[in-house]
């Protein structure tokens, strides 16, 4: 049985940590709900660390929604929160719905994410009112990158502090289950915290949150193209994947591998037969 959004908020009212991660195929899904991770986002910053695009800005909601089904196909237990991507919900209100609506009922996954906070509230409550969660995102929003100047620390001012408390307050009015917080000083995140009732899932944010999210190519160290100073390499993939691929292009280039142990065998009687 599937986690649910009144799990996840029983949480932060019981001092229960939230560890959540993307994931973007069903492999990865398949381990990361075996270990018990209850989110996983199909964020997307698949965008970078898997299609190669420079930002999150060019990931279509084709993509995101072919991610999504696999993450999906993986998962029996997590609650899976699909990534609205660039201009997806920004047009109009009947846009928004239509492109989480099909989140739910494409991908089927549980629960859908909208950057923004005070300016996309409206929208938020309309896609709630219509029976889909929302997981709200404040703070640094990478599609707006172009707007925000460059990956920089928010909330670093006393009125830009204001915007973000504003921010998270209004997505909690307008109905969302969750409030992903980035780049912003911990300080800060921990006043947002304190003086809302939904959880807050940092990253970038501190420890005050009521959880943590990490782009899972992050902690494994395989996307090497950037490490985030918010990440954790928990190991270093790369370095054992170049070691294990180069071992096999060695041993293919000598002869030794495939072995007996991986080849099959058939009859001698007919082998001769053939080559009569």
């Amino acid at each position: 049985m599937r986690i649910t959004i009144n799990r996840i908020k029983e949480m932060k009212q019981k001092g229960e940590k939230i560890a959540m991660l993307t994931a973007y195929d069903y492999s990865t899904a398949k381990i990361l709900d075996e270990v018990g991770i209850p989110l996983i986002l199909v964020g997307d910053s698949l965008g970078m660390v898997v299609l190669g695009y420079e930002s999150t800005i060019p990931v279509t909601i084709e993509e995101m929604l072919h991610h999504t089904k696999a993450v999906v196909r993986g998962t029996k237990k997590a609650l899976v929160v699909g990534d609205m991507p660039f201009m997806t919900y920004h047009i109009s209100v009947e846009d928004a719905l239509r492109n989480a609506a099909r989140f739910i009922q494409e991908a089927g996954c549980q629960a859908v994410k909208l950057e923004g906070g005070v300016t996309v509230a409206d929208t938020v409550k309309r896609i709630v009112d219509c029976g889909i969660p929302v997981m709200g995102h404040i703070g640094l929003t990478p599609q707006s990158i172009n707007q925000l100047g460059g990956y920089t620390i928010q909330g670093k001012t006393s009125q830009a502090a204001a915007r973000l408390l504003d921010d998270a307050k209004a997505l909690e009015q307008a109905g969302a289950f969750t409030v992903v917080m980035e780049t912003m000083p911990t300080p800060l995140a921990a006043l947002i915290t304190r003086k809302i009732n939904i959880p807050t899932i940092g990253i970038g944010a501190g420890v005050a949150c009521d959880g943590q999210v990490q782009v899972i190519n992050d902690i494994l160290g395989s996307f090497a193209d950037f490490v985030p100073k918010h990440a954790k390499q928990y190991v270093k993939l790369t370095d054992i994947i170049k070691k294990a691929v180069s071992e096999y292009q060695d041993e293919v280039k000598s002869s030794r591998f495939p072995t007996d142990q991986q080849s099959f065998t058939m009859e001698e009687r007919i082998l001769a037969e053939l080559e009569k």
